[in-house]
Order: C-alpha cells, then structure tokens, then sequence
C-alpha cells in the first residue's frame, strides 16, 4: 500500500503539492497573514532588481579593466604560449601526436564596423557581469523558491547555492582552458581552399567563446537540474537510465563537433559530460530515496494517530 501511494505521489502529484505549496509559503507578510499572489510578485521584482543591478555593478568593473578582460583572458585562447596550449603541445610531443600542438600559427582578428569595438566592449562586459555575478543571482532566486519546501527538504538542500555556483565556475573553466582552445584552433585553421585567408571578425571570435564558456557553465548545472526534475516529478533514475544510452550518443556528437577531428581531443570532451550525467542519476536516486523515507514516515504516523483515537 505504502509502494502504490508513493508511485502515485512520485508520478501524479508531486508537481501539484509543489505548486500548490508555491502559494503557501512559510513567509508572512506584514499583517501576519499568508502573502497573497500578488506580494508574491512584488518580492520576485525585487529579487530581479538586486541580480540586475548586480549584473550591472560587476559589469561597471570589468568595462573599467578591459585590458584582463580583452587581452588576457579573452585574446589569450588563441595565443601558443596560453596554458592549454602549451600542455596539449608538450603531451604531443611525448606521445609523438603533432595534431595536438595547436593554435601554434594565431590568425588575425579584425573589426569591420565603426562602432564595433564599443559595442563589443559592452556586450562582453555585461557577460562578464552574468558569469561573476552569478553566484548572487542563484542566491537572490533560491531565496525566493527555498520558503516553499517543507523543513525535511530544508535539510537536504543545504549547500544549494554553493554547490550550483562551485558546478557553473567549474562548467566555465573546462569550457574555457579546454573546449574554447581547440574550437578556436578548429575553426580558425579550417579553410576550404589555400586561396583563402582567416581573418576572424571579433564579435565572431568572442560570441565563439562566450557561448562556449556559457554553455559549459549551464551544462554542468545538470545535477542541480536532475534534483530540481526529480522533486516535480518530471523525472527519475529509471528514465534518465533508460535514456543513457541516446544520451552519450549526443554527448559523443557534440564532442565530435565542438573538437578537432581526433580522438583524444573528443575522449577529453566527452568523459566529463558523461561523469555529470551519472551524477545526475545518483542525485535523482538519493532524491527519490528520501522522498521514499518521508512517506513511509508520515504514513506510519498517520497510522499510529488512527490507531490512538478511540
């Protein structure tokens, strides 16, 4: 009785406790009632202003110190004295693999357009303010979601924002000393004829490595997004385990188009994207588990209140 309540609960009815419990959040408002849907709205406003106006501030700063953002940090990928560069030449040499020296012959970028550096300069700007401020950002969002689970889920969603924020800076870095160098070397040395020279456009070059960077930062939030779909009820270890197998096929896919074509390169790409999916199936189990330990003890306490009635 207790395994076909929690299939229905796990299956049917959790996204609707969630919504449902969305509108009865622990939080008062001032007159010591429940906060209405509206006050509701009034409080996510705010928390959009302060992660805007957080976007903006560390924004403000990195258009100040355009010389590390530009030079060294978002010109440097293309340069063979950058450090993935210049590990991934010297593996090749021991390993006797020239195909792994590469962005040895750094091609030109060039501005076409009046006003394209300044407009280039603050779009990277404000991704530089997104990608920094983003740890306050899932803090200012988390504080507004975390009211609406109840205070066994409190528990075990402690460490939320550090672990979201720890995965997305990770995420970031291995798209950028890893996956940015060899799309850049790809697609900067790819040409279809000798008679055509790369002169790289620089809001091509950098959306090149603001996707990537992003990207790899969003991806490696699948943990955190396998615990929030599993607590819905979109998903559970039994689905993402039955698709593993179509999952690695686009994981190898994307491998295979974002590196150059050898297989070291997409085997570098691929393993920890396949780590994180996992992860995500230990995380959705651990989830279901204790959602499991929950029922069988509200049920139990239900019965023994039935029981004590006279």
């Amino acid at each position: 009785m207790i395994n076909l309540f929690y299939h229905l609960y796990s299956l049917k009815f959790t996204g609707l406790r969630f919504c449902l419990h969305m509108k009865k959040r622990s939080k008062k408002a001032k007159d010591g009632n429940e906060m209405s849907f509206l006050e509701h709205l009034e409080e996510l406003r705010w928390h959009i202003v302060r992660s805007v106006a957080a976007i903006f501030i560390v924004a403000i700063v990195a258009f100040i110190y355009n010389d590390i953002i530009f030079d060294t940090i978002i010109i440097a990928p293309k340069n063979p004295d950058f450090l993935t560069n210049r590990l991934l030449c010297r593996l090749g040499q021991l390993v006797n693999i020239n195909a792994l020296c590469i962005n040895t012959h750094p091609f030109e970028i060039i501005n076409i357009r009046m006003a394209g550096q300044f407009t280039t300069h603050i779009a990277v700007s404000l991704i530089a303010g997104i990608i920094l401020a983003f740890p306050y950002i899932f803090w200012e969002f988390w504080r507004f979601f975390r009211p609406a689970l109840y205070s066994s889920e409190k528990k075990y969603t402690r460490g939320a924002v550090f672990f979201s924020s720890l995965l997305f800076v990770s995420g970031v870095l291995f798209g950028y000393y890893l996956i940015v160098p060899l799309s850049v070397h790809f697609l900067g040395s790819y040409n279809v004829s000798a008679e055509v020279t790369n002169q790289i456009n620089l809001r091509s070059y950098i959306g090149t490595v603001a996707s990537i960077t992003l990207a790899s930062g969003i991806i490696f939030q699948l943990p955190i997004l396998s615990f929030f779909l599993t607590k819905i009820g979109l998903v559970d270890p039994h689905f993402l385990k039955k698709y593993r197998k179509h999952s690695i096929i686009v994981i190898l896919a994307l491998s295979a188009i974002i590196t150059p074509p050898d297989i070291f390169s997409q085997v570098m790409v691929c393993f920890p994207l396949i780590f994180l999916y996992e992860l995500g199936i230990v995380i959705s189990r651990r989830v279901i588990r204790k959602d499991r330990e929950r029922l069988e003890a509200d049920w139990n306490e239900d019965q023994n209140n039935s029981e004590s009635k006279p």
